[in-house]
């Protein structure tokens, strides 16, 4: 069967190991153009007002050929924690052998240090809207959570919204005006059980219609200090 042909399961995991919600096994049934592709102003009601990021899903046929691509990478590397890190990001943990890795960086503050983090796009982006891109933030540094509720503490909090305006949001602003940038740009932090990549700190940020060549400008490949 074609990795993007739509079929159902009732397992609660592939047999490559990956575990499928309820929703997930809807999608995998699913055909790509019954699927409502998240809206701009949908995607600001999900970040700002409810905070349900389990709202947000791959498209039906993308979701089929990251799970294909999910078993294969974790028969090779063990786990698509360590592919990212090996393959993307490049970076060498403290301690190759602990079960969450750690990383040297100059700064202990997330997105102080233009070398503590890396920007790439997602490789597997949510199924939204045309215009919209998914951005990745991948941090060196510890970013603080609520250890009961899972979502980012005040500060954290603070600390992000001040790199995404710096960076993302005022870039902007010189393509689409003074203070227009940010009305262009969302992010969140996924709760623990969200993640499809846990022990690396990442943030998401999604822009609305950055042109090309401003994405190339974010988008790095190595941890050299960037010159805004």
């Amino acid at each position: 069967m074609a990795n993007d042909e739509p079929f159902t399961t009732s397992a609660n995991v592939t047999k490559g190991g990956i575990p499928l919600t309820a929703i997930d096994r809807e999608l995998l049934a699913m055909k790509d153009e019954d699927f409502h592709r998240v809206t701009w102003d949908e995607l600001r009601h999900i970040i700002l007002v409810t905070n349900a990021l389990e709202q947000l899903k791959r498209l039906p046929s993308d979701l089929r050929r990251y799970v294909t691509w999910s078993a294969s990478i974790k028969a090779k590397y063990g786990s698509i924690t360590s592919y990212v890190i090996q393959e993307r990001l490049h970076w060498t943990p403290s301690d190759p052998g602990a079960a969450i890795p750690t990383f040297p960086h100059r700064n202990p503050v997330p997105f102080a240090d233009p070398r503590d983090y890396q920007i790439l796009l997602n490789d597997w982006p949510y199924g939204l809207e045309d215009g919209i891109t998914h951005i990745v933030v991948w941090t060196k540094a510890l970013i603080d959570v609520d250890a009961e509720k899972g979502d980012v503490t005040g500060e954290s909090r603070g600390l992000i919204e001040g790199f995404v305006e710096r960076v993302f949001s005022r870039r902007l602003d010189g393509v689409f005006g003074e203070g227009k940038g940010r009305e262009r740009v969302l992010w969140f932090k996924n709760w623990v059980s969200l993640q499809s990549v846990r022990g690396v700190d990442h943030v998401h940020v999604l822009v609305k219609d950055a042109p090309g060549e401003v994405l190339e400008e974010w988008v790095r490949r190595t941890s050299e200090p960037l010159t805004w």
